[in-house]
C-alpha cells in the first residue's frame, strides 16, 4: 500500500515539475533576452552569448517609442480604475448580500446573463458614446470604461459578503448602529481578503488590455498604454531593431504586479476562494 502510495506521488510530482518548468520557460526566455547584446529577434540558442543593459537603456531613452510616458499613463489609468472600481464592487456586492429589495433576484439574473457575454461585443457602442461625449483619445475614457464595467463583477465579492454571519449586522442594529456604520466598522474590517483581491484584479486589467485602449486611444501616441505601446515596437520593419528592448519593457511592467502579488497574495488567496462558496 505504502509502496502503490510512493509512486503515485511521484508521478503527480514529476506531473508537477514538468508544468513548472513549462510555465517558467517562457518568463525565463524573456528575462534572459532583455539582456542579449546580439542578433535580432530570431536566434537559435537559448542563453545569450553577451549580456546588457542597453535594452533598457534604449527603451527607456528613446523618442520614437517614449516608454516612460506609457509606463506613467497606465500606472494612472491602473490607480484611478482600481480605487472607483474597487469602491464600485464593493459597495455593489454589500447591497446585493445584505439588503433584501423587490428586483434583487430579477438583478442578480440579470447580471448573470449579461457576464456572459463577452465586454468586446459592446466596443463599438462605447466607442461612438464616448466620440459624442468628445472622450475618445483621452485617458479619462479609458478610466471610464474600466471602471463602469466592475459593477458585473460583483458575484466574488458577494459570496465573500454571504459567509460573514448576519448575527454580527442584527447585534450591531439592536446597539443602535445604522447600516452604513455597520458597513465601515464591521464588515470592512472582516472584508480585507476581498477587498485586495478585487483591487488587484482592477489594477492588473490596463496593464493587460489592448483592445479596448486601441479603439479609445486611436493614433495619439503620448497616450498610449504599455499594451499598445509595445504592440507597436514589433512592426515587421522594426522587430529586430526593438525586439530586445520590447522584451525589456515586458520585464519591467512585470515588476508592479509582482510585487503586489508577493506582498498581497495571502488575502488574494484567501478573497478567492471565501469568494466561491455559494450564498
Amino acid at each position: 500500500m505504502k509502496s502503490k502510495k510512493r509512486k503515485t506521488l511521484i508521478i503527480h510530482y514529476l506531473l508537477l515539475t514538468v508544468l513548472s518548468i513549462v510555465w517558467i520557460f517562457p518568463i525565463v526566455w524573456i528575462v534572459l533576452t532583455s539582456f542579449r547584446s546580439e542578433g535580432g529577434a530570431f536566434v537559435t540558442y537559448f542563453i545569450p552569448k553577451q549580456f546588457t543593459f542597453e535594452n533598457y537603456k534604449m527603451l527607456l531613452t528613446s523618442s520614437t517609442y517614449p516608454f516612460v510616458q506609457w509606463f506613467l499613463n497606465t500606472l494612472f489609468v491602473a490607480v484611478c480604475s482600481c480605487i472607483l472600481s474597487t469602491l464600485i464592487t464593493i459597495a455593489m456586492a454589500y447591497s446585493l448580500s445584505r439588503l433584501r429589495f423587490r428586483a434583487r433576484k430579477p438583478f442578480l439574473k440579470l447580471a448573470l446573463v449579461l457576464n456572459m457575454f463577452p465586454g468586446f461585443m459592446s466596443m463599438i457602442a462605447v466607442y461612438y458614446i464616448l466620440k459624442a461625449m468628445n472622450l475618445t483619445g483621452s485617458l479619462l475614457a479609458l478610466i471610464l470604461v474600466y471602471s463602469s464595467g466592475a459593477a458585473l463583477g460583483f458575484y466574488i465579492a458577494k459570496g465573500f459578503f454571504d459567509t460573514i454571519p448576519m448575527a454580527l449586522d442584527e447585534s450591531a442594529m439592536i446597539d443602535g448602529a445604522s447600516k452604513f456604520e455597520i458597513f465601515t466598522k464591521i464588515t470592512l474590517p472582516l472584508s480585507k481578503p476581498i477587498i485586495v483581491y478585487t483591487a488587484l484584479m482592477a489594477f492588473m486589467a490596463p496593464w493587460m488590455d489592448f483592445i479596448f485602449a486601441k479603439i479609445i486611444l486611436g493614433d495619439n501616441v503620448n497616450k498610449y498604454t504599455v499594451a499598445i505601446g509595445l504592440f507597436t515596437m514589433q512592426t515587421k520593419d522594426k522587430i529586430d531593431q526593438y525586439f530586445m528592448a520590447f522584451t525589456a519593457g515586458c520585464v519591467l511592467i512585470a515588476v508592479p504586479i509582482t510585487l503586489l502579488f508577493i506582498f498581497m497574495q495571502k488575502y488574494y488567496v484567501e478573497g478567492i476562494t471565501s469568494g466561491s462558496v455559494k450564498g
